[in-house]
């Protein structure tokens, strides 16, 4: 457990991985100042809660359009505090865009802020200063409750035994955490460094993603075991009637039960915030909905109108109930700011045929947006995002300030006053009067990044720029295909894609060609991202 002079000796050691970005941070200084945030009523150390989903769109809840699945927990949310309506991801795929809300850096900086497999090794590299680090130095108790998906251990982990380096050599005080997707092996919760209920009675854990391990049964041997079909991909070790990435063998006392996954993490959530009532916290709450394998607990069964991707999608409105209900118990609303978002678009098909796509129904999972999971068009990171604090974010508010999940970094620091260094959060931007809806002022611009680490959106203002180069050979996969309903109308090209956003949301009319200019403008724009801080950008650009 990192204690704070460690944390203090991590902020001034940290240095940030470009050098020609350190050299224009410094000569940037000044400049990077951001306009002084109003005073937060009630802000005495406030706890912080942020409540991330998985694969959730746009069109996912009802406050944001979805009148197929009832969310009317997450709408009350929304009710009571304030809807943002052009807040970001930075990314189309998960590892990145939790990357990057934890260390306020662009995920493409680091070549390996990529999606993981559950056997990788610790993705953030525990010098790095992260948003956790920052609680901590400001006396917070930290937890992690949920899906991690960053790596953890340093390579052939040994899931028998001590697991570590992980989130709590990242600023967690506790962690309970899904180590990877849960469409990946292992199916097993790790509990600080060691995995949660395994019996020494068992045979050893072992996990493997190069060579079937054991002789239990897979989706590839046994498909009438299996509760839908799967792909290749998914066809590996059998769990719950659901066969998996990678293979597994051992260990089986420990293997998680997925209908019960929510009611646990829930559950675990609940008695954190009892148990650290007295002091100041933050919850990172990360759910698993609406990521495959999708297997809602029972009592969601048909509650939506979409299948079993909806029902999961109620699943996930439950467990936020339960977290606000808790609050309301112990009277710690006024003094608890709640943030909801989701780490990425939609997707209905992705790897297994779990009847998404064929009992759609016409549900517009991306909203009025093109594309979802994978893509850098806007359904794949403009993504709902909901604000709540009695009495500082006015009640039933609307915000379309742009803002980007890289920016709770740089946010949140300033919002429980601890100093984020110039060498921590290098994208990240101080946004604090626009998350509590007290200013409209958002972002000049935002970064989407698509899979991979060369696929790029990028929005300044109403134009978006979609660059050729960058789009990667999957653009019209199953993905998209005509069968999804997320499909695409505009095939892939050698051309540059512009679009204008006031007018066409839902990027169907290429500009390109009208729009030379802009093209050239927002393309030299991301090239300099690519090179320089984003957070120095900014500020370069605002003098």
């Amino acid at each position: 457990m990192m204690q704070n002079d460690q944390i203090s000796k991590k902020i001034a050691d940290h240095p940030l991985r470009s050098a020609a970005a350190v050299f224009m941070a410094g000569a940037l200084t000044a400049g990077c100042a951001q306009e002084a945030q109003e005073p937060v009523p009630n802000a005495d150390r406030p706890n912080v809660i942020i409540i991330y989903a998985d694969d959730v769109g746009f069109g996912d809840v009802g406050v944001y359009g979805s009148e197929l699945i009832p969310t009317p927990h997450l709408d009350d949310l929304a009710r009571s505090g304030m809807m943002m309506t052009s807040s970001y991801a930075t990314s189309a795929t998960c590892t990145p865009s939790r990357y990057s809300l934890l260390t306020g850096e662009y995920a493409f900086r680091n070549e390996r802020a990529q999606i993981l497999d559950g056997d990788a090794p610790l993705l953030i590299d525990p010098d790095v200063i992260t948003l956790p680090d920052l609680f901590r130095q400001a006396d917070y108790r930290t937890s992690i409750i949920g899906k991690w998906h960053l790596g953890i251990g340093e390579g052939d982990v040994d899931w028998n035994s001590e697991i570590k380096p992980g989130p709590l050599e990242l600023g967690f005080d506790e962690s309970f955490i899904i180590p990877t997707t849960t469409d990946r092996v292992p199916t097993v919760y790790v509990d600080g460094y060691h995995v949660s209920g395994l019996s020494p009675a068992d045979p050893p854990l072992r996990v493997s993603y190069r060579e079937r391990v054991g002789e239990l049964p897979t989706g590839r041997s046994h498909p009438k075991l299996l509760r839908y079909p799967a792909d290749g991909q998914h066809s590996g070790t059998i769990v719950d009637g659901i066969s998996r990435i990678g293979w597994q063998d051992g260990g089986q006392s420990a293997w998680w039960n997925d209908e019960d996954m929510t009611l646990l993490l829930a559950e675990m959530s609940r008695d954190f915030i009892r148990e650290n009532q007295d002091q100041p916290f933050f919850l990172f709450f990360s759910l698993h909905q609406n990521h495959v394998p999708r297997a809602p607990h029972p009592m969601f069964h048909g509650k939506s109108e979409t299948g079993l991707r909806g029902d999961h999608t109620v699943e996930l409105d439950w467990a936020v109930n339960e977290v606000m209900t808790i609050l309301d118990d112990l009277d710690m609303r006024e003094n608890t700011l709640v943030i909801f978002a989701s780490d990425n678009g939609p997707i209905f098909d992705d790897g297994y045929d779990d009847g998404a796509i064929e009992e759609a129904h016409g549900h517009p999972a991306s909203g009025p947006f093109r594309g979802g999971k994978y893509t850098a068009y806007e359904g794949g990171t403009r993504l709902p995002f909901i604000v709540n604090w009695p009495g500082v974010v006015s009640s039933g508010s609307v915000s379309d300030a742009m803002f980007s999940q890289v920016d709770l970094m740089a946010s949140l620091a300033e919002l429980i006053g601890v100093s984020l260094p110039k060498n921590a959060g290098p994208d990240s931007m101080n946004l604090l009067s626009a998350l509590l809806g007290h200013s409209e002022t958002g972002r000049p611009h935002v970064l989407q990044q698509g899979a991979g680490t060369g696929y790029f959106g990028l929005r300044k203002g109403d134009w978006k720029l979609i660059p050729a180069s960058n789009r990667p050979a999957f653009a019209n996969n199953k993905h998209n295909s005509r069968s999804n309903p997320l499909s695409t109308t505009m095939p892939a090209s050698d051309n540059d894609y512009l679009f204008n956003l006031a007018e066409d949301p839902g990027e169907t009319t290429n500009l390109a060609e009208q729009y030379p200019e802009i093209v050239e403008e927002l393309t030299e724009l991301l090239n300099r991202i690519k090179q320089y801080p984003d957070r120095v950008l900014i500020s370069e650009m605002a003098e």
